[in-house]
């Protein structure tokens, strides 16, 4: 039996790797269509100020665990090739917040809140409680700043379709 690389304490706390199931978010005004151009030479990744696109089969990925997108172009200006086409201000996804966010388990945290660039996270009072998030989806430009910071990976994305149709 092949040996995978060591699970680390938060992905077994969230009750093991979930790699398989994440959706590749790429940056910021990559269209599908422009994916094809892609030769995968790695400016982008080199050029990132938040170091946060890596090459996952290839093409330019983003990893929001390691930090937030910060929209400034770094990757669209210096990619050789004609992949970056979109508007660069915001993803087609938005974050969503689970039920294992520390204060729906009685647990005060409002770091998502904290590093939020746009205020789209918003915290409500509850009785006998502590405040609860809440995300204004107008707002939220998919960044990734709360997912880094949150201490439980309660935030994570969805598409803005799925978002839509549960709002």
């Amino acid at each position: 039996m092949e040996r995978q690389g060591a699970l680390s304490r938060r992905d077994f706390l969230r009750g093991g790797r979930r790699e398989d199931s994440i959706r590749h978010i790429r940056p910021p005004g990559i269209e599908d269509a422009g994916l094809s151009a892609c030769t995968g030479c790695g400016a982008c990744v080199a050029h990132c100020p938040a170091k946060i696109i890596s090459l996952a089969d290839g093409l330019p990925t983003l990893d929001f665990t390691a930090g937030e997108c910060t929209f400034c172009g770094a990757c669209a200006a210096n990619c050789p090739e004609p992949v970056f086409a979109g508007a660069a201000g915001r993803f087609d996804h938005i974050v969503t917040i689970s039920a294992s966010c520390l204060p729906f388990q009685r647990v005060d945290c409002q770091a998502c809140r904290d590093a939020c660039p746009t205020a789209a996270i918003r915290f409500h009072p509850v009785r006998g409680g502590p405040f609860v998030p809440a995300l204004l989806a107008e707002a939220c430009t998919g960044c990734g700043a709360c997912i880094s910071v949150c201490p439980v990976g309660a935030v994570t994305t969805a598409p803005l379709s799925t978002e839509a149709a549960h709002a």
